[in-house]
């Protein structure tokens, strides 16, 4: 089934404490972006996404993801903070594939941590997961900067892992761009029986994806190249929550 997008920004909240997850298209989410910021840097901000490393941890060997990480600490009062490089880690419960060892990738580039949409986006994070546990006094952040590649005769995988959760508390997805690519459906699950909740596909630069991990599964359809002779990729920014 297909979910229309939230379209009044008083829904977003409500949406995500009856379902669980919400679909917010571009218009909505920068007028809910204005409301805490900037982005005033965007364009450095999505030309950022040509300058990420290789992952080289991918299970099946494949070479069609390029990502960044960095790791932030938020407070309830409103501060975030960067914290020391480090690695990402999941268990193996959550994540079969790559899970139970340290992952070190490529840090997001500190003007770019530092810079008014990134800053922007942590803050309206921060807001909507805040306000949905205000029993929280802090948060572990974790930034991920994701391009996925379509090659010809060889699709790019946004989650490898297949339908899963991240094991932390919110999730952030927002479309930063999608060049020359087919499909990459979101699809959202039922946490008990893996019954699909709706599905949506994020085609316009800030589309956005946001999901209480705690209730739901989420995954991601493969990515084809639409004219295989092109560039093809999708890039997303994926911000997590959970309390630290």
């Amino acid at each position: 089934m297909t979910r229309a997008p939230v379209d009044a920004v008083d829904d977003l909240p409500a949406a995500l404490r009856r379902d669980g997850y919400a679909f917010v298209a571009h218009t909505r989410m920068r007028e809910l972006l204005g409301t805490v910021g900037t982005l005033a840097d965007w364009p450095a901000f999505a030309a950022s996404w040509n300058d990420l490393a290789l992952d080289t941890y991918l299970a099946d060997f494949g070479r069609y993801r390029r990502r960044r990480h960095a790791v932030f600490h938020a407070e309830r009062d409103g501060t975030i903070t960067r914290e020391a490089h480090q690695p990402h880690w999941q268990s193996l419960e959550y994540n079969a594939l790559q899970g139970g060892i340290e992952r070190w990738f490529e840090a997001v580039e500190s003007p770019i941590a530092s810079g008014t949409s990134l800053q922007t986006i942590l803050r309206l994070s921060l807001s909507l997961f805040g306000g949905l546990a205000s029993e929280v006094d802090s948060w572990r952040v974790e930034v991920h900067q994701f391009r996925i590649e379509a090659r010809a005769g060889e699709p790019g995988q946004p989650t490898p892992e297949g339908v899963h959760r991240d094991g932390v508390d919110f999730v952030l997805v927002l479309l930063v761009d999608r060049v020359n690519i087919a499909s990459g459906t979101t699809t959202i699950h039922a946490a008990a029986a893996r019954e699909l909740l709706g599905s949506f596909t994020l085609t316009r630069p800030l589309d956005a994806a946001l999901v209480d991990d705690a209730r739901v599964f989420h995954g991601v359809t493969p990515v084809e190249a639409i004219d295989p002779a092109r560039p093809a990729h999708r890039d997303v920014l994926v911000v997590t929550f959970k309390r630290a």
